[in-house]
């Protein structure tokens, strides 16, 4: 059996200025361009989060909570993936990117270090399980993942499916559980459909499905059993839907932070996570699903609370 692997505190950040969705450049002309009412409880438009930061600097602010929460030494981090929806254009700046996050928060020991993009929202949950991976089989001993995006574009700050804020999560991936916040890996699980990757408004709830059946062969625990699961933030029946018709309880799903935070790209899970922790809601053994759907795939990575 593979020794185990641990996340280690969980962190973000969010775009410094907090605007309710009626600040939205040309709200009106946007709703009705998308043939849906103006209906900001339905939707769960609340507020969301913008910035003047780069995604650069929303990064290193988001691994640094995450550095100085666990504990863990900087020369005992040897694995670094960094994940976003938009690298720069030029291949001569990506490795840039890298170089100034890694040098801003002087990790000497990094031997592996990485890009994660190309899966869209799902980016951190594909980058979790290529950390676990690495570390479960002895490669790696701590891998910082870090998830960071911007809208560039006001106009596309909402979207049919969600309305977006600026962000960053991150966390540790680590063969040793330390820390005041601590999660191991019980298992991780995707799914895909070509045929249909690219199109918009198609998430196939059977994606989910299969994601789920294949976490619970690999842990032997039932879906039931999950305490909650703690998905991207996109319009509240979107998400109930396509979660119920999953076969996930309204008590399970986690919507709360819709509302207070809108979709922070990638980073919603992780963020979903460090919120309900804070809260004191949840308990010490509970289990943690973090998922997240696009068209064309699913991610997920079960997780149980042990600190």
């Amino acid at each position: 059996m593979s020794p185990p692997a641990y996340l280690l505190s969980p962190g973000y950040v969010l775009g410094e200025t907090e605007q309710p969705h009626t600040a939205i450049e040309q709200l009106e002309a946007r709703v009705a361009g998308y043939g849906i009412p103006m209906a900001p409880r339905a939707w769960g438009w609340g507020s969301y989060f913008r910035t003047d930061r780069t995604p650069v600097e929303l990064a290193v602010a988001s691994a640094e909570t995450t550095l100085k929460a666990s504990g863990v030494p900087r020369r005992s981090v040897d694995g670094f993936i960094v994940c976003t929806t938009a690298f720069p254009s030029s291949v001569d700046d990506h490795a840039g990117l890298l170089g100034t996050v890694l040098g801003e928060l002087r990790l000497p020991a990094v031997s592996f270090a990485c890009g994660m993009t190309l899966n869209r929202c799902n980016n951190l949950l594909a980058a979790l399980h290529v950390a676990r991976s690495l570390v479960e089989n002895g490669s790696l001993r701590t891998v910082l993942v870090v998830t960071a995006d911007r809208i560039a574009d006001e106009s596309e700050r909402l979207e049919k499916f969600a309305l977006f804020s600026d962000g960053a999560a991150s966390c540790l991936v680590s063969s040793v559980e330390q820390g005041p916040d601590a999660y191991q890996f019980l298992a991780s699980a995707s799914a895909q459909d070509a045929e249909v990757m690219g199109q918009r408004d198609q998430i196939d709830p059977r994606l989910a499905v299969a994601v789920n059946d294949q976490l619970q062969r690999a842990t032997g625990i039932p879906l039931e059993k999950v305490g909650a699961l703690l998905p991207a933030n996109l319009v509240r029946p979107l998400v109930t839907l396509k979660e119920r018709q999953a076969g996930f309880t309204a008590r399970q799903v986690r919507t709360q932070n819709i509302e207070r935070i809108g979709h922070c790209f990638a980073a919603d899970p992780l963020i979903n996570l460090v919120d309900i922790a804070a809260s004191g809601e949840e308990e010490i053994d509970e289990l943690f699903l973090l998922a997240s759907s696009v068209p064309g795939a699913r991610h997920g990575v079960l997780l149980r609370k042990i600190a």
